[in-house]
C-alpha cells in the first residue's frame, strides 16, 4: 500500500526526531561518562605511586617492624616546593598527594597531613583488603556535607620475608583532576552544540535549496502586505504554518514521483467506471433495430458519464491549483454574515428541488459585522459545498441549519443535516481525494473531491474543518476561520 506524501512526511520527521533524541541521549551518555573515565585514569596512576612508596617503605622494615622516620621530612619538603604548571587549562602550583601508612592492624603510623596518626583504619574498605592481600580502593569525602570534598585513596601491601605487615594509603582530591572533567564536558557540550548547530545550518540551506522555487519567503512577505497592524502572535503562527508547507513540499520533492504515481492512478480509477459505460452504451448503440426509448436511454448514459468526466477534471484542476498554493493572491476583508447569506441563496434552488429548507441561524446584526480576512470567492465555494452535501445527504423535506458563532477570535460556521450521519468506517476517510459516500436519495455519484477543495481553502485562510455526526442525528461540518481583530480601515 502505497502512503501518501504527506504521511510519508510525517514518517520522515518522526524518524529525524527519532535520531535527534538517539544523539541527544547519547551525548547525555558520553558527557555522563566523563567523570568515571576520569577517575580510572586518577586511580591507575595513584596505584604505581602507592606501589611505589610501597617500596620504598619496605626498605626500612626491621624485624617486621615499620619505620617511617624518613617519610616526614621527605613530604614536609615535597609541599613545600614551589612550581608553575599549566597543564591545559589548569595551573597547578602545590602537591596535593596524600600518603598514609598503616601497621599489619590497620592502625595509623604516619599520616603525611598528621591529622589521623594514631587511629583505626582497619575498616576502611582500602586498608582492609590490602592487609588481606588484595586490592583496596575508596573514595571518601574530607567534609560529609560536601561531594566536592571528595578524596579518592589506593592501597599498597608493605611485605617483609613474604608476609603483609602494613600497607600504604595514596590519597588525592578528586577535586584536583574535576576541572579536567568540567572542562572536557564543557567541551562535548559545545562540540554537541555546534554539531546540531552545523546540522541545523545544513538542513536549512537544503530546504532553502528545495523551497526556494516555490517561493516560500516571497509568499510571507506578500502574505504581510496584506496585514493591517502588527501582529506578532499571528505572524509567528503563519511562519509556523508556512515552514509546515514547506517541509510537506520537501517531502513531494523527495518522493514527488511517487505522490504523482499516486495520483496518477487514483484519477484513472475514478474514471475507468464512466469511461467503461460510455464504451458499453456505444457499443450497444451500434445494434441494428434498437427501439428508439433504448436508445435515447443509452444516449442520456453516455452524457451523463461525460458529464461526470469533465466534473472530475474540472475539480482536479481546481484542487490541484489550490495546492500549489502556500498565499492568498487577494486578501479582503469579508463579512461572514453576507458570507453565508449569500451561500444559502446559492443552493437555494437545488435545495427546493428536494424540498429542503435552508435555515440559517445565529447571524445576527452584530456577528453580520464580523470579518475575516480571505478570499471571498474562495470562502463561498467552500460553504457551498458543505450545503451541497449536507443538501445530498438530507431526506425529502429535510432542515440544513447553516449558523455562525463566535469561539474567542475566531468564528465558527456549522452546517448540518439531517441525513443518516457518518459510518465508523468513512469517518478518517472523508477528506480524502475521491472518497465519497453514497448518496442515499441520489444514484448520482459524488466526484469525492468536494471536502478535500474545502480543506485546502481552509488552510489558505490560516482555518481548520472538521466533520462529525451530530449530537441527536445527522452529520455536522465546522468552518473554524480566524477573525480580523481591531477596526477595519
Amino acid at each position: 500500500m502505497r502512503r501518501s506524501p504527506r504521511r510519508r512526511t510525517r514518517i520522515f520527521l518522526a524518524v529525524l526526531l527519532i535520531y535527534v533524541a538517539g544523539i541527544t541521549w547519547l551525548l547525555w551518555r558520553v558527557v555522563g561518562d566523563i567523570d568515571p573515565r576520569y577517575r580510572e585514569s586518577a586511580e591507575e596512576a595513584q596505584v604505581e605511586i602507592a606501589q611505589l612508596m610501597a617500596t620504598l617503605v619496605e626498605q626500612d622494615v626491621i624485624a617486621g617492624a615499620i619505620d617511617t622516620r624518613r617519610l616526614e621530612p621527605l613530604f614536609r619538603a615535597l609541599y613545600a616546593r614551589e612550581f608553575s604548571a599549566q597543564i591545559y587549562n589548569l595551573h597547578k602550583q602545590k602537591v596535593e598527594l596524600r600518603v598514609y601508612v598503616t601497621d599489619r592492624s590497620g592502625r595509623v603510623i604516619y599520616d603525611s597531613t598528621g591529622r589521623a596518626v594514631g587511629a583505626d583504619y582497619s575498616r576502611w574498605i582500602d586498608v582492609s583488603r590490602t592487609l588481606a592481600g588484595g586490592y583496596g580502593a575508596r573514595a571518601t569525602r574530607d567534609v560529609e556535607a560536601d561531594p566536592l570534598s571528595s578524596v579518592l585513596y589506593v592501597g599498597a601491601p608493605i611485605r617483609w620475608a613474604g608476609e603483609i605487615v602494613g600497607m600504604v594509603g595514596v590519597g588525592k582530591p578528586v577535586q584536583s583532576f574535576g576541572q579536567f572533567v568540567q572542562d572536557a564536558r564543557q567541551r562535548v557540550i559545545w562540540v554537541g552544540a555546534g554539531s546540531a548547530a552545523a546540522l541545523l545550518v545544513l538542513a536549512l540551506i537544503v530546504s532553502v535549496w528545495l523551497v526556494r522555487p516555490f517561493g516560500l519567503t516571497a509568499d510571507y512577505i506578500r502574505w504581510l502586505r496584506t496585514q493591517r497592524g502588527f501582529h506578532p502572535l499571528r505572524m509567528l503562527r503563519r511562519a509556523a504554518a508556512m515552514a509546515r508547507a514547506a517541509v510537506q513540499e520537501m517531502g513531494d520533492a523527495f518522493t514527488g514521483r511517487n505522490y504523482v504515481a499516486d495520483y496518477v492512478q487514483t484519477f484513472t480509477h475514478e474514471i475507468k467506471s464512466p469511461l467503461s459505460a460510455i464504451r458499453g452504451a456505444a457499443e450497444l448503440l451500434q445494434e441494428a433495430g434498437m427501439p428508439p426509448e433504448e436508445r435515447e436511454r443509452f444516449l442520456a448514459n453516455i452524457g451523463r458519464e461525460s458529464e461526470r468526466i469533465q466534473q472530475l477534471v474540472d475539480r482536479m484542476m481546481e484542487l490541484t491549483a489550490l495546492e500549489t498554493r502556500r498565499v492568498l493572491d487577494q486578501v479582503q476583508p469579508v463579512a461572514l454574515g453576507a458570507l453565508l447569506r449569500e451561500a444559502a441563496q446559492g443552493v437555494a434552488p437545488a435545495a427546493a428541488r428536494r424540498g429542503v429548507v435552508i435555515d440559517v441561524q445565529g447571524l445576527r446584526e452584530d456577528l453580520g459585522e464580523v470579518h475575516a480576512d480571505g478570499d471571498p470567492l474562495l470562502l463561498r465555494q467552500a460553504v457551498g459545498n458543505l450545503l451541497d452535501n449536507a443538501i445530498d445527504f438530507s431526506p425529502e423535506g429535510g432542515t440544513v441549519r447553516l449558523s455562525l458563532r463566535l469561539q474567542g477570535r475566531r468564528g465558527v460556521i456549522a452546517v448540518r443535516d439531517q441525513g443518516p450521519g457518518i459510518p465508523a468506517y468513512a469517518q478518517a476517510q472523508v477528506f480524502q481525494k475521491f472518497y465519497s459516500l453514497a448518496r442515499p436519495h441520489s444514484q448520482k455519484k459524488s466526484t469525492g473531491l468536494g471536502l478535500a477543495f474545502v480543506r485546502e481553502i481552509a488552510a489558505l485562510h490560516g482555518g481548520s474543518i472538521a466533520l462529525g455526526n451530530a449530537e441527536g442525528g445527522g452529520a455536522q461540518a465546522t468552518l473554524t476561520l480566524p477573525l480580523i481583530s481591531g477596526p477595519l480601515r
